[in-house]
This record gives C-alpha cells, structure tokens and sequence, in this order.
C-alpha cells in the first residue's frame, strides 16, 4: 500500500530543462524523503520530460504538459493533482539544500502554520553575476529584506520561489488567481487577510540562480514594478513608499547629467549619494559572499535592478492611470 507524501512539490516549468535537472537532482538528495515532486509543462517549445523520466526511479514523480497559461494557473493544475498534507512551489532555476524538507518537518512540529516561505541565496556553482543578483535581490540595503530574508511580524509575504501551504490553505484560497506579475504577493495578500497563519522558516532557504544576463535581469525585476502596480490596482493600500524608492532611484539617476548643466552643487551631491550608496551595497557583499568579484558585480546588479524595477512600476503605474482616466472620460 502506497504511503500518502507528507509534502507534494509542485514545479511549473517553461523552457528550461538544464535547470529542471538541477533542481530535481536536489530534491532526490533530500534527508526528508517523504515528498512526491508533480512537474508541470507550461506549453514549452523545449520540454523538460526526458529530464523527468531521469529522476523517474529516485523520485515518486509526475510530468504533465499544458498550454502555456503562465506560472499562477499552472501551479494551480499541479495542486489540483497533488496529494499530499502539503503544498510546496520552487522556482525552476532554484536549487535545495539536502535539509530543506527536514527544516520545514521539524519547524512545523513546533509551530502550525497555513503557509511559510523562506530566504533565498547564491550558490558557489553560480557565476558571480548571479551570486551578485542574488545578493542585491535580498539585501537589506536594496528591498528592506522583504524577499524572505527577514520577517516583519504580520507583513511577511512568502515568494513563489520557496512558498509552502497546507492543502486546507489552497482549498481556502483556490490558489493563484493572477497568471504572471507578483501572483505570489496577491495570494500572500489574501492569506492575510483570511487571517491565516503565514511565517519565514529562515532554515528553509533555497539557492536561486538568477538571469544570466543583466538584461535578462532587467527584463526580470521590470516584470516585479508591473507586477506591484497590478497588486495595487487589486488590493489599495498595498503600494507602499518602499516599492516608490525604485522609481526614485531610477529619476534620480537620470537626472544626474541634466542637473549639472543647470544646478551642479546638486548634481554632486547627488553623484555623492549615490557612490556612497552602491559602496555600501558592494561592500554588504563582500561581507556576506566573501568575493571581490560579487561585491564588484554588486554595483551593476543593484542599479539595473533598482531601475529596472522602477521602470516597470512607472510604466505600469501610467497605464494604469491612463486607463482609469479613459473609464472616467466614458
């Protein structure tokens, strides 16, 4: 008789198999064995089922392939198919570390809880850009630690590169409603405000690979600024002054070259802050990787990535705009 998983791993998948087999190599690595992994397909040109099969004898597995509909309704399939007491989504360029399921059986026998995310990191197998990125997207001195690095009692938003719940807090929610953008912050919004018990489990930390590109990456953390003006459209209230600091950064930064035509002691001053601030981001690097080369890729990672997001939130927040004007006009 089978045993029913303690833990049912849902992992959507677009066009990446290199990652999938990471990943997956991982998770048959686990101390905590008791999982089942349900790979779901979302319409890839480049599938990831002979990867799949691979693992088919180290894993209780499933592949199921889909049209493409994005990573919120294909997780969504992967929890409909699901049969475990709970629910868990990594990203498919995340890897675990061999004690990601035992931290988390040992944290939830302590503390009951609906949901929990955890922090994210870079790998030593990764480049040093996305080491880089991987620093910049967690820091303190870059997001607020709101990426999982750090838990504000009664805010803390799990991300859907490390998200676990139980099955009655699927039921509860019916799961992802948005297809793209920030559907992980939009179901830890109703999470909350089902009063629904949500926490970090900082032993639950994934290693996440990032862009390998700096336009890759741009293009990434453009899609985070849309997403949160789509957050904000939904649920008011939930744009908050820390989510304007990337356009202001991004304004700023543009205005440099202007303001020393017109207003230079400003100018310098600004250049000042500035400098002084990616500094401080470089040198927070080089404390936590121990690596010149990361904290040096540190400086171009948290600019694009600050205007990248900056640019995406005022792109989004004009067409917002735009839009509930034209309504009004009707």
């Amino acid at each position: 008789m089978k045993i029913e998983p303690k833990f049912s791993v849902i992992i959507p998948v677009y066009n990446r198999p290199e990652e999938m087999d990471e990943l997956l190599a991982s998770l048959s690595a686990q101390t905590f064995p008791n999982i089942e992994v349900i790979v779901i397909e979302d319409g890839s040109s480049i599938d990831s089922r002979s990867i799949v099969e691979k693992y088919s004898k180290q894993l209780d597995i499933q592949y199921f392939y889909k049209p493409n509909s994005g990573p919120g309704p294909t997780r969504n399939v992967g929890f409909e198919k699901a049969h475990g007491e709970y629910y868990v989504v990594f990203d498919s360029d995340c890897i675990l570390p061999p004690t990601y399921f035992e931290s988390v059986e040992k944290y939830l026998l302590t503390t009951k809880l609906d949901a929990w995310g955890g922090p994210d990191r870079g790998h030593e197998s990764f480049t040093k850009l996305q080491q880089a990125m991987a620093h910049t997207m967690s820091s303190v001195l870059t997001t607020g630690g709101i990426r999982g690095a750090m838990n504000r009692i009664g805010s803390y938003q799990p991300r859907s590169f490390n998200m676990g719940m139980s099955k009655e807090t699927f039921l509860k929610t019916g799961g992802f409603s948005f297809d793209r953008f920030a559907e992980d912050i939009e179901l830890s919004i109703r999470m909350k405000k089902l009063g629904l018990h949500v926490d970090l489990i900082p032993e639950a930390y994934v290693f996440h690979k990032r862009r390998a590109t700096l336009s890759q990456f741009f293009v990434q953390v453009a899609n985070f600024g849309k997403g949160r003006v789509l957050i904000g459209s939904i649920h008011p209230g939930e744009i908050k002054l820390v989510h304007w600091f990337p356009s202001f950064f991004l304004i700023g930064l543009l205005f440099i070259p202007i303001l020393f035509l017109f207003a230079k002691s400003i100018a310098t001053w600004l250049s000042i802050f500035f400098s002084l601030y990616l500094l401080l981001i470089s040198l927070d690097g080089l404390q936590k990787t121990k690596s010149i080369l990361v904290a040096l890729w540190s400086i171009p990672s948290a600019v694009i990535q600050l205007a990248g997001y900056g640019a995406g939130f005022l792109a989004q927040k004009a067409k917002y705009l735009q839009g509930k004007k034209a309504h009004q006009t009707k």
